[in-house]
């Protein structure tokens, strides 16, 4: 065997083994709160009170997807964000990344700050942990918002199902996962304006994070929706879909097609806005969101619509 030959043997041997991180990060915020859950070092932000609304983040992403947005509720609302196990701030064990076992986690953490009746508002991947939640405890859940779903089997990119497959996975990811990361964050936006450096450095500061390699190869793996959207049917909460109308990586058909299945639904879509309504279409949104929490509300006047700055930071998918 040649020598070149060799070498890349060994590095694809080497790509080949992602290795997880069970405890907290380093160079975590001095003002970052964390709690430990069923084994997990897991970082949160809640601010204001009123009902509880918990935000769960997609697929690469972090709590900082929703700081604009959870800081314009927390005047009548209780808002807590959560980074999902593997991503943001929270650490990266090895176990089950399922959307089931991530809503079990969300629910745990919960149960520690004493919250039973939540709303829940999910993006992206994030939808399907949800969804997963109010399947899991109905009882426990008023309302439901979702933007830009990605809560069905058919949406599973060919990546992500050649990722299934031992071996093939951990090369995957290895060699590709930090790959193209500007035209990742370019695909979820319709403008190319909120492409900023900004935001692809800030995706980028998290993939360096110890772990995140081999989190992130463990959610996909997990993401075997097949069982849980025969279940859709049974989530009778209020439930609004907030959908951009070129959103190219979980396209509006399937915000119709969520729209029919769940018995509530009610899809709401925004102009000129792709994967990120939240910035794209940020003060709409946030106003419609707002509007559809408020129903948990005393009866008060209607407050003004929130401002919004849709300049933070957050990943794409």
């Amino acid at each position: 065997m040649s020598l070149r030959a060799l070498c890349a043997a060994a590095l694809l041997a080497l790509a080949a083994c992602p290795s997880f991180h069970a405890g907290p990060l380093p160079g975590a915020p001095a003002d970052a709160t964390f709690a430990d859950v069923d084994g997990v070092h897991l970082h949160y932000r809640a601010v204001g009170s009123g009902p509880t609304v918990v935000m769960l983040h997609g697929y690469g992403a972090s709590l900082d997807l929703w700081r604009p947005v959870q800081d314009a509720l927390a005047a009548h609302h209780r808002v807590i964000a959560v980074d999902l196990k593997g991503f943001g701030w929270s650490s990266r064990p090895a176990g089950d990344y399922s959307p089931a076992a991530e809503a079990t986690l969300v629910w745990h953490l919960l149960d520690q700050l004493g919250v039973d009746q939540v709303s829940i508002v999910g993006h992206s991947w994030g939808s399907s942990i949800s969804l997963a939640m109010a399947l899991a405890q109905p009882a426990r859940v008023r309302r439901i918002a979702l933007y830009a779903a990605y809560v069905f089997d058919a949406q599973l990119p060919s990546f992500f199902r050649w990722a299934q497959v031992d071996g093939i996975g951990e090369v995957l990811f290895a060699l590709n996962y930090r790959n193209n990361v500007e035209e990742r964050v370019g695909l979820a936006y319709h403008d190319p304006r909120f492409v900023t450096q900004a935001r692809v450095e800030h995706v980028l500061a998290e993939l360096d994070r110890p772990g995140t390699t081999a989190a992130a190869l463990a959610a996909a793996r997990g993401q075997h929706l097949g069982a849980m959207e025969r279940r859709y049917h049974e989530i009778t909460q209020p439930t609004l879909l907030l959908w951009g109308d070129d959103d190219l990586v979980t396209p509006l058909r399937f915000g119709q097609r969520l729209a029919a299945t769940l018995p509530d639904a009610k899809l709401q879509v925004y102009p000129a806005c792709g994967h990120i309504p939240m910035v794209e279409a940020a003060t709409a949104t946030t106003r419609d969101l707002l509007r559809f929490l408020d129903a948990d509300r005393a009866p008060a006047d209607e407050p003004a619509a929130p401002a919004v700055d849709a300049a933070a930071p957050e990943a794409a998918p």
